[in-house]
């Protein structure tokens, strides 16, 4: 089995790609709960919902967010009862978490709901988040605290990041050090660090089960263009700059191979060079090649 620690959109496109070489029942995707929040009385956790959409074959691939040809009625109507949102969400989507806040406020763990989500919707992959505890994160701009998905979704580009604001790391879950433990390897794709990744390394106990285990890191930062400006403000608030170089620090003592695009002018020593832009499946097909070759070489 082979485990993806996921958030963004980089890391699902490369999943997209991996289907193409395993079956769904070979991969679990531990996911990101720091962009999880409460909207309308739903629950909404972007980087569950992405996996479960893109497994089910109904996620928007031009997005990564969402579902396709999904409608807005609710959203569009809000407005007109003295109600309203930070940000767009459609219709099929809401119903997924309307449902999983039911669950939640059943009692069951996050877990616990999105693997009956899973179910319902015939899921073989495996798709945990890696924390059941609260580990939301929010946007210090100096004038309020915004959840880290209102900011990423709604903010001007310009929107000072003072500070990121997260709560004391909650423990990663029995289910995840099992999924992890069963795992030839874990891959971490070209996410953001400060927005995706390393809120699933922070969780307690996560950097010492990577230690034990092969680990495949993808740059998100190709260098030679500037980044995505809320990227880099990201990367800035944690103190690092948008580059492989600074990446690579973050990861450095859990990753065996790290991988940076061809033509990313910055240089990480001992990096594998390999085309990294996923505009389409083909893209995505042929990093997850490359990748699986090094993970097959490695633990032969």
């Amino acid at each position: 089995m082979i485990t993806f620690l996921s958030g963004g959109t980089g890391v699902p496109a490369l999943i997209r790609g991996a289907r193409q070489i395993l079956y769904d029942s070979e991969i679990a995707v531990v996911a990101n709960t720091a962009e999880d929040l409460w909207v309308s009385g739903s629950h909404c956790a972007p980087d569950i919902d992405t996996a479960i959409f893109l497994f089910s074959g109904i996620l928007d691939p031009g997005r990564w967010w969402g579902i396709k040809g999904d409608t807005y009625a609710t959203h569009n109507y809000l407005p007109k009862v003295a109600g309203g949102e930070p940000f767009v969400i459609g219709d099929r989507a809401r119903a997924v978490q309307i449902a999983r806040a039911a669950l939640l406020k059943k009692g069951w763990t996050l877990t616990e709901a999105v693997q009956a989500q899973c179910r319902s919707l015939n899921i073989g992959a495996t798709v945990l988040p890696v924390t059941d505890g609260d580990s939301a994160l929010f946007v210090d701009t100096g004038t309020e605290r915004l959840p880290l998905f209102t900011y990423w979704m709604a903010a001007d580009a310009g929107t000072e990041v003072r500070e990121l604001v997260r709560p004391e790391p909650p423990a990663v879950t029995d289910e995840v050090r099992a999924a992890i433990e069963a795992s030839d390897a874990v891959v971490i794709g070209a996410g953001n660090p400060a927005r995706s990744i390393l809120p699933i390394l922070d969780c307690a106990g996560m950097r010492s089960l990577l230690r034990d285990t092969f680990v495949v890191a993808v740059s998100p930062f190709r260098g030679g263009s500037p980044p995505d400006p809320k990227d880099a403000a990201l990367m800035y608030a944690i103190g690092e700059t948008p580059t492989s170089p600074a990446v690579f620090r973050l990861y450095e003592d859990i990753v065996d191979v790290f991988v940076q695009d061809l033509h990313d002018p910055d240089e990480v020593p001992g990096s594998l060079r390999l085309e990294t832009r996923l505009l389409h499946t083909r893209q995505a097909e042929s990093l997850a090649w490359d990748i699986m070759a090094v993970i097959r070489h490695a633990v032969s």
